[in-house]
C-alpha cells in the first residue's frame, strides 16, 4: 500500500464498517412499501400525519427526524408509552399528547385534520365486516382532501384457492387469523370513498403461506 492511500475503514466520509447500521438508525425496521411512497415525494407536502394503529413506531423514526407534525394512536398502553419516548427523543418539541391510546374505530381527532394517514398491518385484525368498515371510515374522515391513505393489510389476492372464502375473518395458511380482503372488494371501497388510487393494488405472496396487499388512496373531496 503506497503511502497515499486511504484506509477502507476511514474511505467514502469514515462510513462505518456495518452501513446497513446507518441507514436502520435513519428509517427503523419501516415498512418497505411505505419507504417507496416516501422516495416518490408522496409525503413532501403532506406533513401532518396520523400512524393510526403504530405499534411501536417503526413506521415513525424518518418522519420524527424530518419535521413532520405526528401524531399516532394504537390500543396497547405500552405501544404508545414506547413511541411517547421515542417521540421525546427524535422531535422533543412535538406534545406527547399527539400519541394515545384508543381504538382506530373512534379516533380522537376533527374531520380533514390530516394530511396522510398510515395503517401498516393494522386492518387484517378487524372481527367482522362491519368492524373493517368502521375503521376505515374514521381513517377517511379524519384525512383532508388531497390527503392519503396508505394501507398494508392481509388479502385473499392470489390464495383464493387456499382459503374457505376470499373476505372476511379466515384462517391462513400460515396458521394465523386474519380478515383478508379481495381486490374486488377494495376496488369496491375505493369507489365507495370516491377515491382515487395513487398507484395498482400491489400485492406481496410469501409463498403459499399468506399474502400482504399494498393500497394507497387519494381523498379527491
Amino acid at each position: 500500500m503506497g503511502n497515499d492511500s486511504v484506509p477502507l475503514h476511514l474511505s467514502a466520509g469514515h462510513r462505518s464498517d456495518r452501513p446497513s447500521l446507518d441507514l436502520h438508525r435513519q428509517l427503523g425496521e419501516i415498512d418497505i412499501y411505505l419507504f417507496d411512497q416516501i422516495m416518490r415525494g408522496r409525503f413532501d407536502r403532506r406533513l401532518r400525519l396520523l400512524d393510526a394503529g403504530c405499534g411501536g413506531g417503526r413506521n415513525l423514526i424518518w418522519f420524527l427526524q424530518h419535521g413532520y407534525e405526528v401524531f399516532a394512536i394504537d390500543g396497547d398502553q405500552a405501544a404508545v408509552a414506547a413511541v411517547q419516548e421515542l417521540s421525546a427523543r427524535l422531535a422533543p418539541g412535538l406534545p406527547l399528547s399527539n400519541i394515545r391510546q384508543g381504538a382506530l374505530d373512534t379516533l380522537p381527532w376533527a374531520d380533514a385534520s390530516m394530511d396522510a394517514v398510515l395503517s401498516s398491518a393494522v386492518l387484517h385484525f378487524a372481527a367482522d365486516d362491519a368492524h373493517f368498515a368502521r375503521m376505515l371510515e374514521e381513517l377517511w374522515r379524519v384525512l383532508r382532501p388531497g390527503g392519503l391513505l396508505f394501507v398494508r393489510l392481509a388479502s385473499s389476492i392470489g390464495i383464493e384457492h387456499l382459503l374457505k372464502r376470499p373476505t372476511g375473518r379466515v384462517r391462513l395458511p400460515d396458521g394465523s387469523d386474519r380478515f383478508v380482503v379481495s381486490e374486488q372488494m377494495l376496488l369496491d371501497w375505493t369507489g365507495r370513498l370516491e377515491a382515487d388510487l395513487v398507484d395498482p393494488i400491489k400485492t406481496t405472496h410469501v409463498q403459499g403461506l399468506r399474502c400482504m396487499t399494498t393500497w394507497c388512496l387519494e381523498k379527491v373531496r
